[in-house]
């Protein structure tokens, strides 16, 4: 469960930049930089534990249709975190530098649900 492991540490990178590095204020972050690098961290260690439970090497992503489409085959509900989660973390803060706390704020909170889905998944398949 190494890729586990390394899509919590993705995780707490993204949470340590919003905590350390951005200031708040009136329910903004300051800095788009560093807002893209936190939802560019979290976005990446979700990835991580999906590739982890679907046995995808290192070599190249895949498309986030094909992310899609596989989760809808397990897990419906797990699949509506993922778009969101996408949204959040890889559109918004990623790409826009979405300033919003609340925004950030639940792009973490997804990508945290999605990680510990393919945990809970991996530990019962191999019980």
């Amino acid at each position: 469960m190494k890729h586990i492991a390394e899509a919590h540490r993705y995780l707490d990178n993204a949470k340590e930049i919003l905590r350390e590095k951005e200031q708040k204020e009136d329910g903004y972050y300051k800095d788009k930089k560093y807002v893209k690098m936190a939802g560019n961290t979290a976005y990446s260690g979700v990835l991580e534990a999906l590739d982890g439970l679907f046995g995808i090497k290192k070599k190249g992503r895949k498309s986030i249709d094909w992310y899609q489409e596989e989760l809808a085959k397990v897990d419906k509900k797990v699949l509506n975190t993922f778009n969101s989660a996408y949204n959040n973390l890889h559109l918004a803060m990623g790409y826009d530098g979405n300033l919003n706390v609340k925004v950030c704020s639940a792009g973490l909170e997804e990508a945290e649900q999605i990680i510990n889905w393919v945990e809970t998944k991996q530990e019962l398949v191999s019980n």
